[in-house]
């Protein structure tokens, strides 16, 4: 069964920037959704982004709208998270999962009940 490996994660001072990545291994992510979720410390995972290319659906939540930017390089089968301007609310474990991706739905509405990695740690502090 294939896998997705997060990396990238870090401590960066506010106003600082990190790159995450999001690999798969064992199998294509050239066909899927992917998305990135955040669990901030004692609150519940929400979702933070997500392309599905061959909707052409990319979202952003509105916290991070503007200083994220979702990207993939399916050469590398890794989608990443360019993550600028950093606050210390962006504080918390980021996971990437993958989901089907289906005409007419935006990926914000996906499951992403696939697949999920492990999750990488993100804090930013002073």
């Amino acid at each position: 069964q294939g896998q997705l490996v997060e990396s990238g994660g870090g401590l960066v001072q506010p106003g600082g920037s990190l790159r995450l990545s999001c690999t798969a291994s064992e199998f294509s992510l050239d066909y899927f959704a992917v998305g990135w979720f955040r669990q901030a410390p004692g609150k519940e995972r929400e979702v933070i982004s997500c392309i599905s290319e061959t909707v052409g659906s990319i979202y952003y939540t509105a916290s991070v709208e503007g200083r994220f930017t979702i990207s993939r390089d399916n050469a590398k089968n890794t989608v990443y998270l360019q993550m600028n301007s950093l606050k210390p609310e962006d504080t918390g474990v980021y996971y990437c999962a993958t989901d089907f991706e289906v005409f007419g739905k935006g990926c914000k509405d996906y499951s992403f009940q696939l697949t999920w990695g492990q999750g990488t740690q993100v804090t930013v502090s002073s």
